[in-house]
């Protein structure tokens, strides 16, 4: 390996900082493991790898890739061998370093997110980001779009794979950088969307007495000025309260309210 690799590799090491909590939890053995893995490799010789596709599988135990096409390494200029013994490192060192940043903070805000939600919630988990690569040989930037699901999870909960979708983009995206979505489903079956620009972006389903409600909240009124206000009980305030928290997947007033001033409830 070359001098310079190995420092660039070296100075990369810092941001594995970002991955290191979620490795450090306690994670449950899956007999499965092997086959998920086999049924990858599989799929990617059935469907025929068109140019600028890569499948990739992310492992957040051992922080490195547990599976990818090998056609990754025409597109980065990486060897396979290479991205499969440096682990995390050497795929961190692909991107573009403008790109870095928003990564890791987006990669909380996915496992921060995940751990919030219910079961069924989490079935309808999903990422895509856009990114940066920088070739290795020939420096040259290409955008990319993945699309991202939850592939092994295990009796504890935590995503032990990832499954990424990557194609190369063939047009220079919108965006100027790193860029990011991801959504989930409740239970009523109101799809949440949460992106860079716009977090926890939704379709609020209130109905009229609760988004009476809701803006009162907005404008700062407590239970008790809402329930004189709208001159109902203070207990069919904290109903409707219980209801809005519900309906938009919030934890607390404090987040509620961030969703509700972002998605414009009027």
């Amino acid at each position: 390996m070359k001098e310079s690799l190995i420092q660039d590799l070296q100075r990369q090491d810092k941001y594995a900082v970002y991955f290191k909590e979620w490795q450090a939890r306690e994670f449950v053995p899956n007999p499965n493991e092997d086959k998920l893995l086999a049924n990858l490799e599989l799929t990617a010789q059935n469907i025929g790898l068109k140019e600028g596709l890569v499948i990739a599988c992310f492992d957040y135990r051992a922080l490195k890739l547990a599976f990818y096409t090998d056609n990754v390494e025409e597109i980065s200029g990486f060897s396979a061998s290479f991205l499969k013994n440096e682990g995390m490192e050497a795929g961190l060192g692909m991107v573009h370093p403008e790109d870095l940043p928003e990564l890791f903070r987006f990669q909380k805000i996915v496992f921060d997110t995940w751990h919030s939600l219910t079961p069924k919630q989490k079935e309808t988990f999903e990422w895509t980001y856009t990114v940066r690569w920088i070739h290795k040989e020939t420096k040259e930037v290409k955008w990319f779009f993945a699309r991202v699901r939850p592939y092994l999870v295990d009796k504890n909960g935590n995503i032990v794979f990832d499954l990424h979708l990557i194609v190369e983009l063939t047009t220079v995206p919108q965006t100027s950088s790193y860029d990011w979505s991801l959504s989930y489903t409740l239970e009523d079956g109101t799809k949440i969307l949460s992106t860079r620009t716009e977090p926890m972006k939704m379709n609020v389903n209130l109905t009229k007495k609760e988004k009476q409600v809701a803006r009162l909240l907005m404008d700062g009124l407590t239970s008790e000025a809402i329930a004189d206000r709208l001159h109902i009980s203070v207990n069919t305030v904290y109903t409707h309260r219980k209801n809005i928290l519900k309906k938009v997947g919030a934890k607390n007033t404090p987040e509620m309210l961030k969703i509700l001033f972002a998605n414009g409830v009027k």
